[in-house]
């Protein structure tokens, strides 16, 4: 019988937790119930006490009672929390997980569910639901469910809320496994909108020659997941759409931070990389862009994301960027520079041309990539041209296969 780890606060939580066990037991499903409290009393049986979650993080429960630093006790519990549910997930007791909290109960819960594998349901339910969640998800499938009411008894609402919440996890481990055995190459591609006609002709190359491809949007966390898999899951990486260089050097909302381009070349898998919207630095809607840069080319690319063009000095500060991290790379690896166009909206008579940046981000690359490391290939071609997305696929699978 598959089993649910329900992690939580059983002082302050009690009666939600038992009522979410007595669903999830309703449902087929054995639960082990992990108390994760400090102060309080529990209201409820853990089949893991808060002792034994403190120990697992080499801490006394006593102490930090006496201590009465919430933020400690919260860091310690985390860290205890993380310890279990990777143990009981070694010992075959969890299928899935859920908790129910606020801020303190949903960091708990997430450091410790984030350790478990993508793939494994995984869901909290949280106060903290519906603003910035990046912090707890991270780079994992964790999903965070809206309380709407502030998880502080069962009534009318919560009830529901809670029993959705149950019927989720339920449904999820009690699905029928998906096949996701094969033998095929597993690589990795970044896309974003105005790059996935590129994308979508590679993957489909890529595909036809025996390879499976996963495709990240890069918005910050797709960047940050496609490195996180670069040295323990890919055989290659496609990466035409780097636009997240943009943003970490702007200050967009994008940023996949400065270990961006490094997995790869430090795991020496091949890599074929290219400039793909390195012409944008993204915002939020329009009333969220910083008053200093009002007066730059921007285009509303939908309601809640505004694109502001880079300039020459920009682009220059980004082609020294992107040449030096891939110049540390150990493994194969080609950078292909489109030159009628890094994005769907810079090519000629698009809102975003401008042959003077572009020069300036192509000159910068040519001035520091090391050439005994990165193999340059410049492209009389728009990177969504068919010409442009096969050659770089070709590119890849050379490297795959030892041909170049």
């Amino acid at each position: 019988m598959p089993t649910v780890v329900l992690l939580g606060t059983l002082d302050t939580k009690g009666s939600e937790y038992a009522f979410v066990r007595d669903r999830l037991v309703g449902a087929g499903l054995t639960v082990v119930v992990v108390d994760a409290g400090v102060l309080g009393s529990p209201t409820m049986t853990a089949d893991v006490n808060r002792a034994e979650v403190a120990a697992a993080a080499s801490a006394d429960l006593a102490d930090l009672r006496e201590a009465g630093d919430r933020g400690a006790a919260v860091t310690a519990m985390a860290a205890g929390a993380t310890a279990v549910v990777r143990r009981l997930r070694a010992e075959g007791r969890c299928d899935g997980a859920l908790a129910l909290g606020g801020t303190g109960g949903t960091s708990i819960a997430a450091a410790a569910f984030r350790e478990l594998p993508l793939g494994v349901p995984k869901v909290i339910v949280s106060t903290a639901a519906s603003g910035d969640t990046s912090a707890y998800v991270r780079e994992t499938d964790l999903v965070l469910m809206p309380s709407v009411v502030d998880v502080a008894g069962v009534n009318r609402l919560s009830a529901r809320i809670l029993a959705n919440a149950a019927a989720a996890v339920a449904g999820m481990v009690l699905a029928e496994p998906v096949p996701t055995a094969n033998d095929k190459p597993l690589l990795a591609a970044s896309m974003f909108g105005v790059t996935t006609p590129a994308v979508d002709t590679a993957r489909a190359r890529l595909s036809d020659l025996g390879y499976e491809v996963l495709v990240f949007h890069m918005t910050g966390v797709g960047g940050r997941t496609l490195e996180s898999l670069a040295s323990t899951q890919l055989a290659g990486v496609l990466d035409l759409t780097t636009t997240e260089l943009a943003d970490e050097l702007v200050g967009g909302v994008f940023s996949a931070g400065a270990s961006r381009l490094t997995a790869a070349g430090r795991a020496g898998i091949p890599q074929v990389v290219s400039v793909g919207a390195l012409d944008m630095v993204n915002f939020g809607p329009m009333d969220t862009v910083p008053e200093k840069f009002r007066d730059r080319n921007l285009f509303v690319h939908n309601p809640t994301v505004t694109l502001m063009r880079t300039t020459p000095q920009e682009c220059t500060e980004l082609g020294r960027r992107l040449a030096t991290r891939l110049n540390g790379a150990t493994g194969p690896v080609a950078l292909l520079l489109p030159l009628r166009g890094i994005s769907a909206i810079a090519v000629a008579g698009g809102v975003f041309h401008d042959p003077v940046a572009d020069a300036a981000l192509f000159d910068a690359i040519r001035e520091t990539v090391d050439r005994s490391v990165v193999e340059l290939v410049e492209v009389d071609a728009a990177i969504n041209d068919e010409a442009f997305a096969n050659a770089a696929a070709d590119r890849l699978h050379a490297y795959l296969t030892k041909e170049s």
